[in-house]
């Protein structure tokens, strides 16, 4: 085998495909998760230590019991928009949290961290693409946490560790398999919302903002097979344990092109051949009106590829796993 992988969040949706993939390659991926967003049947191709970030005790113990290689960070709270109501919980978690993590990492000797980040730490950007080049500006508090995160590893650099953050940007899809799907909760992504209200498990899917500066009014973003995106952590890790690199260093992860909110929808219409309900509301706070990435430099450095980049395709994987679940748990219901 090619050694332990610890993989915090790795029970969650994103976390929970990286350590498919990273078994895939012949890693064992030892899961780091408090539960509090991830799933316990999630974990399936290695242990699970149920833990806090911040009880460096456990996670010392989870270091000397298992001796990771590398870690994958993707532990960290997600929602743009309950960032700006809720700073502290986002800055708490995601920044005092990697700080224990990291302080861990350089007393047990692990050099090597792939860190889930984000596009957000763009913020508003005029010129698309974005490439790595384009000013860290983010316009919300979860942005901000990305961004010093990065900055944290920068620092860490110097006293050896290196890293690869790969700033997402928006995760959709399941696996293509179907063992592994969104199951957020609360959900906050746009593509399971739609097709919830097209499978009729939501009255309807809320459109925020229709007079954004878009062809349509409504918000583009660019749209990732989460297995795609998983795959590239898979690379990254190899990179690090290879002795790729130098310091910290960052990559963009996105398909290159973006859909509005209103393609979404009705791209998820013609896939489910149901109609979605919606409602139109004012702009949410700190909403970028457009995010499209520009990941040449991952392709280029990494060896990425996509394998999934249609967005029907990402939404028939997820509305696959949506109906599976569905059926699940109505034969559960008896």
């Amino acid at each position: 085998m090619a050694g332990n992988i610890l993989v915090t969040g790795g029970a969650g949706y994103i976390g929970s495909h990286v350590c498919k993939a990273l078994a895939r390659s012949g890693f064992t991926p030892v899961v780091y998760d408090d539960l509090s967003g991830g799933y316990r049947s999630n974990v399936r191709w290695g242990p699970l230590v149920i833990g806090d970030l911040m009880d460096s005790t456990r996670l010392d113990a989870a270091f000397r019991s298992y001796r990771p290689s590398a870690v994958v960070h993707l532990a960290g709270f997600i929602a743009a928009g309950e960032s700006v109501q809720d700073p502290a919980k986002y800055y708490g978690n995601n920044l005092v949290g990697t700080l224990a993590l990291l302080e861990v990492m350089q007393a047990r000797g692990v050099k090597a961290l792939v860190f889930s980040s984000s596009a957000a730490v763009y913020g508003d950007v005029a010129e698309m693409p974005i490439d790595e080049t384009a000013a860290i500006q983010p316009s919300n508090p979860y942005g901000h946490t990305k961004a010093m995160t990065e900055q944290f590893l920068q620092d860490y650099a110097r006293n050896g560790l290196r890293s690869v953050s790969l700033r997402y940007f928006n995760a959709a899809g399941a696996d293509p398999e179907g063992e592994l799907g969104e199951l957020h909760e609360p959900e906050t992504h746009l593509i399971p919302l739609v097709l919830e209200a097209a499978a009729g498990l939501r009255p309807r899917i809320d459109i925020y903002g229709t007079d954004h500066p878009t062809p349509d009014g409504t918000c583009i973003r660019d749209y990732i097979h989460v297995s795609d995106l998983a795959d590239a952590h898979v690379l990254a890790v190899e990179r690090l344990r290879a002795g790729g690199g130098e310091g910290a260093e960052a990559y963009n992860l996105g398909n290159g092109c973006g859909f509005s909110v209103r393609e979404v929808i009705e791209a998820a219409e013609r896939v489910t051949g149901r109609r979605v309900p919606l409602r139109e509301c004012g702009r949410r706070p700190g909403d970028p009106p457009r995010l499209i990435a520009d990941p040449g430099r991952a392709i280029a450095d990494l060896g990425w590829r996509q394998k999934h980049s249609e967005l029907e395709t990402q939404i028939a994987h997820a509305w696959a796993f949506l109906k599976q679940r569905i059926e699940g748990e109505s034969r559960a219901a008896g």
